[in-house]
């Protein structure tokens, strides 16, 4: 199942127009990566019910669900997606795929060896193909086929609509080698990742033009080069349908036929119920639900203990049932009307549970990982050091627990940018960053200039009360022409008043720092940590949901609300300037009866706010008690836009966000959580970098050198002054992490390479833009008569093994419907 979130497809995309500010590093040691020595940890293996070929049955069909129709056959177009690398796999030539432990590995259906045979003068790569190699149309697997695919992806002919590149634009000339069987390679430049080249590999009929590879791929695919071909796709029924390869000449394909079925992630729990599907990725109420089914598989016609009705109580079911046969007429119908209502959800929610006894869920870590993304174009996130604070304000493991604890996976969040656990580059570059520290997290942002009480400062540049009201009084009898010297000398005698109040000032909050003194130790005396405790998260939850907005909901159009202070900007009354000092005194002898904190007193907590307060034009409303200890620089308030999204399948992404912002709030930070619909999510919000915190996942790669240098490139300028920004939606990045990329990926010595990798990795720690919490699950509802499916976690999957256990378990999904 896809989530939400996540960019679609692993392409490099078309370059998109940003802008991005960014801080200067000042780390004084990045010693993110370990040493050479240290063992690499263990990643979580695949659950695939692995089963021998000959104990698979040959025959029957599989129905697998997807989240749509692929919008392109062809895997190097913009809108590749999940999709189009599902069926492509299965239908396409991969020359490395990956296998268990994230590593490419030589494919033997398609070639003996592929090796470097030169590196001077320059680096020249040999095929050798398998001389049974074949497209469906008879024709043998060569030369041609790669000329053709170099020519269409190398970037010098514009009317090849692609957005994948790399690595082609390296390649000097492609030649066929002793006989036909052999392909001879040779790189202008050295290129490390060589092996991600050729995959999927397209036949020259597709590739050899424009207006096949534009426009004829994205639909149908005739010639293949699979254990399966296409049979046809119908949109009517959101299905791709494959069967098996008749020129297949590699372990013939157990299924007569594989059919993709677009099902949306909210709709699979019918799917798997009624015999639609056979194999789902699920979300966990999904997998939880098939769990119980399973162990209420015993249960001897007992009535179960959840679903509709499990929670209703002895004493609840006795009233409604005096109600339903009670003499008030009108409240014994509604309440029949009720009780049937119940029975009926009740029956159907127990048929599904039955249904889903037949599947089994297969679980591991899927080959990619969430983070936190920090917006560093503009606002409070283009300083580095509020960055660094955002990320060691963060409690990962905590995160990491709370998504994959209850699923009993491992649950140690992730260390590395470019690497997943198990995967032989992987090293935890995050120590160059800094553990969990709020006190350093505080420190960062009192540097950045963001202390308490900063929120009520006037920025330095304005005047306030009657002086600004003299200053314009004076603008309109003197002209706009007045010079500086006649403003200085009309604002005199004003300002001699403000200091004399500033001195009253001064001396009101000695006392008021006195009388806080005392109420803090009075309040340690008296009141206890649980209570305190119970306090701060009420006030916590209540300042975040005030913050909370969601498009759609409001009637307000859905366009993004702007960066708000983290308080309402209504207005109240303005009085004089003499009252606008003493209400910042008062506000300041309020903190006096404040606990440590910041938090109000159980017995004082009003709602709306301190009766008869007031503050000067343009002033915000007062916030909630918890947003009290709010850090703020010229007069607004530290807050971030925090978007999120809000379909039912992002569920375990909002809690993890509301955790962050509850992170963040202790160390002086707020946030305006904004909740969008799924579909614009990522669009609309982080490739167009209308957010300063977002949620999204990457996909994991064995070619961290090439797939992740657009993710972190550093934005380049455009001619009309606006940055480019390839896939680095934080746009933060360094000419430093450029180097390093670019010279791992021209290093043909693989643990050379990978040492570059980490030392780039702890560069993108260093830098703050992209925070990295866990690898992300992977659950899967399965028939648990299948072999060979499940969660694949890094392998790619081999379909012509997969089938059913044996011919007697071998029924499809229409049998078990029956």
């Amino acid at each position: 199942m896809s989530h939400v979130g996540v960019p679609r497809g692993t392409v490099r995309k078309r370059r998109t127009l940003a802008l991005l500010t960014t801080g200067v590093l000042t780390i004084p040691v990045l010693a993110g990566c370990s040493s050479g020595d240290e063992e690499a940890p263990r990643g979580v293996a695949q659950d695939i019910a692995p089963t021998a070929r000959q104990a698979v049955a040959d025959g029957s069909t599989v129905n697998w669900a997807i989240d749509a129709l692929p919008a392109t056959f062809n895997a190097f177009q913009a809108d590749a997606d999940s999709a189009t690398t599902r069926v492509t796999e299965a239908l396409l030539p991969t020359l490395f795929p990956m296998d268990k432990a994230g590593q490419p590995r030589l494919n033997p259906d398609y070639l003996e060896s592929a090796k470097v045979i030169e590196r001077e003068p320059k680096q020249v790569v040999l095929y050798k193909l398998n001389q049974q190699a074949v497209w469906s149309d008879g024709r043998e697997i060569g030369a041609p086929d790669f000329v053709a695919q170099w020519r269409a992806l190398r970037g010098k002919d514009s009317a090849f609509w692609t957005a994948r590149n790399s690595g082609y634009e390296r390649i000097e000339k492609i030649e066929r080698g002793a006989d036909d069987l052999q392909v001879r390679v040779t790189f202008s430049k050295p290129y490390g990742d060589w092996r991600s080249l050729f995959s999927p590999l397209y036949p020259k009929e597709i590739t050899g033009s424009p207006e096949t590879f534009n426009d004829g791929a994205r639909t149908t695919l005739k010639n293949t080069a699979g254990p399966f071909v296409l049979r046809g796709v119908s949109k009517a029924d959101g299905t791709v349908t494959l069967a098996r390869n008749p020129r297949w000449w590699g372990d013939k394909a157990k299924l007569d036929t594989l059919v993709f079925r677009a099902v949306a992630p909210k709709d699979r729990t019918k799917a798997l119920t009624d015999g639609t599907v056979d194999v789902a990725d699920v979300d966990p109420s999904t997998a939880d639900r098939i769990t119980l089914a399973r162990r209420d598989r015993g249960g001897n016609g007992q009535p179960l203990t959840h679903g509709p009705g499990a929670d209703v109580s002895p004493a609840a079911a006795l009233y409604s049932y005096a109600v339903a046969h009670g003499s008030d007429e009108k409240a014994a119908e509604a309440e029949q009307a009720a009780r049937a209502k119940n029975r009926k959800a009740v029956l159907a929610y127990a048929a599904e549970q039955k249904a889903l006894r037949d599947f089994a869920v297969r679980k591991s870590l899927e080959p990619a990982y969430t983070q936190l993304a920090l917006n560093g174009e503009s606002g409070p996130l283009a300083d580095d050091r509020v960055r660094r604070a955002v990320a060691r304000a963060l409690d990962r493991e905590e995160l990491a627990r709370t998504v994959l604890g209850p699923l009993g996976l491992p649950a140690k969040p992730l260390g590395s940018h470019l690497a997943l656990a198990g995967q032989p580059g992987y090293a935890d570059g995050s120590g160059a960053l800094g553990e969990q520290n709020e006190k350093e997290a505080r420190a960062l942002l009192a540097d950045a200039g963001w202390t308490r009480g900063g929120a009520l400062q006037q920025p330095k540049d304005t005047k306030a009360g009657s002086e600004a009201e003299k200053k314009g009084e004076k603008e309109g009898e003197d002209g706009a022409d007045a010079d500086t010297g006649e403003e200085k000398k009309s604002t005199g005698g004003a300002e001699k008043e403000e200091n004399a109040e500033k001195k009253d000032a001064e001396k009101t909050d000695k006392d008021a720092d006195k009388d806080a003194e005392k109420a803090d130790k009075d309040a340690e005396k008296n009141e206890g940590k649980a209570d305190k405790a119970s306090r701060d998260e009420e006030d916590s939850a209540a300042s975040r949901d005030e913050g909370l907005y969601i498009v759609g909901e409001d009637g307000k159009p859905a366009a993004h609300a702007p960066a708000a202070t983290g308080t309402s900007a209504v207005p109240a009354l303005a009085p004089a300037r003499h009252a606008a000092f003493q209400s910042a005194a008062l506000l300041r002898q309020a903190a006096a009866v404040l606990g440590e904190d910041g938090a109000v007193a159980a017995q004082d907590k009003q709602p709306g706010g301190a009766a008869g307060a007031y503050a000067p034009a343009g002033t915000p409303a007062p916030a909630p008690a918890a947003a009290k200890g709010q850090l703020g620089k010229d007069g607004k308030a530290l807050t971030l836009r925090f978007v999120l999204p809000s379909g039912p399948g992002s569920q375990s992404l909002r809690t993890v966000g509301d955790k962050i912002a509850a992170m963040l709030e202790k160390i002086g930070i707020g946030t305006e959580i904004t909740k969008v619909p799924d579909e614009s999510y990522f669009k609309d919000h982080i490739a167009s970098g209308v957010y300063d915190l977002a949620l999204y996942s990457w996909p994991a790669s064995a070619y961290p050198a090439t797939d992740g240098r657009p993710i972190y490139a550093k934005p380049e300028p455009a001619t009309d002054g606006s940055l480019l920004v390839e896939q680095n939606y934080t746009r933060v990045g360094t000419d430093h992490i450029d180097q390093l990329f670019d010279r791992a990926a021209g290093e043909l010595d693989e643990k050379a390479a990978r040492d570059l990798m980490k030392q780039a990795d702890a560069r993108i720690w260093a830098a703050a833009g992209s925070i990295p919490l866990y690898q992300r699950p992977q659950l899967v509802a399965v028939d648990k008569k299948l072999a060979n499916v499940g969660a694949f976690g890094f392998a790619a999957p081999r379909y012509q093994d997969i089938g059913f256990k044996n011919r007697q378990a071998a029924g499809s999904s229409a049998d078990r419907k029956k």
